[in-house]
């Protein structure tokens, strides 16, 4: 089979579809009861967490829920094995790839039973990892769950900067696929200032007149709902961060919206510091506060509110596991 098409940078740049295989277990029928009695709090949040946002390497898993990547592998090795979760490592052209994790059989089913469905209701198929390993826009996934999980754990150093909301880009499209289809949407918070923002990872494949396109469906958006959250686009390098601050800037002024841009030259592993620009003459690199501070009339989304055809499922899974019990794993 050959190579699927890879971006030329950053996660995902290397990957081919031909390592992408399940690591072994035992056959046995998972007994949903039992199991559900040896897991965590934090286990059944992981479990939410790869259901919203489909895939985590081991480390963006640690980042978030562990206090070291050897305590994460242990458990995510003791997960796998109970077939809560599956995995892949897909092939790297050198060294290794980290483990890559997926809902696995056990875990829809409780996930299921928790939420009064069956699993195929959930949407969970025997295919589900195979589908996202071979996806082409692993990659694409992957960078933006990058990003968001930075953002998430800093609360873990600063308490006072918080993700309070991390949409995925299923459950966006779910509220507002009719007119936007963002990559993410989330709340960030620091300093006081609350940056409500949509998220556009660009990988460089779309031309610039088709990313110049959506600003019209954003801008759509914001008149239809009278919300006004601002618009962040990253990408993969500053030379693509510079033609699309040349290309966007006449068209987001004339349609008043609130669009900064930074790229993976910059925001490495602190996608929060001062590596966004604000569309527009004159304009500095500054934090995502300093976003929040430079646009006053900023305001969340709207459509966020539980409806009755909401489930537990279909609501925001909290960016951080819940505080652990004793004796639940480091």
């Amino acid at each position: 089979m050959p190579a699927l098409p890879r971006p030329a940078f950053g996660p995902g740049s290397r990957y081919t579809a031909r390592a992408a295989l399940t690591r072994p277990r035992p056959a046995r029928p998972a007994d949903v009861a039992a199991l559900a009695r040896r897991l965590t709090g934090r286990d059944l949040w992981l479990a939410r967490m790869l259901h919203e946002h489909r895939v985590l390497t081991t480390h963006q898993i640690a980042r978030l829920a562990f206090t070291s990547l050897r305590s994460a592998q242990r458990r995510l090795r003791t997960l796998h094995q109970h077939a809560v979760l599956d995995s892949f490592r897909p092939l790297t052209a050198l060294g290794s790839a980290p483990e890559h994790y997926t809902l696995g059989p056990a875990g829809a089913a409780l996930l299921a039973a928790h939420a009064g469905l069956d699993v195929a209701a959930l949407g969970w198929r025997p295919t589900h990892t195979g589908r996202i390993a071979y996806s082409p826009s692993l990659g694409h996934d992957l960078g933006v769950n990058e990003l968001l999980t930075y953002l998430a754990a800093r609360a873990r150093t600063s308490p006072e900067a918080q993700l309070t909301l991390w949409l995925s880009e299923r459950s966006a499209a779910r509220r507002w696929g009719d007119i936007i289809r963002p990559d993410t949407y989330a709340h960030y918070r620091d300093d006081g200032h609350l940056l409500p923002f949509f998220l556009e990872y660009d990988t460089g494949s779309q031309p610039l007149p088709r990313v110049e396109a959506k600003l019209a469906a954003y801008a759509a958006f914001t008149l239809a709902t009278s919300s006004r959250p601002a618009l962040l686009i990253h990408t993969r390098t500053a030379s693509r961060d510079q033609a699309l601050r040349h290309r966007l800037a006449g068209a987001a002024r004339e349609l008043g919206l609130r669009v900064a841009t930074s790229s993976a030259d910059f925001t490495t592993t602190s996608p929060w510091g001062p590596w966004w620009a604000p569309l527009g003459p004159g304009t500095r690199r500054t934090t995502l506060t300093g976003l929040a501070a430079h646009w006053p009339g900023l305001a969340p989304a709207v459509g966020l509110e539980p409806t009755d055809a909401d489930t537990a499922l279909t609501l925001p899974a909290p960016p951080l596991p819940p505080t652990p019990t004793p004796g639940a794993g480091a």
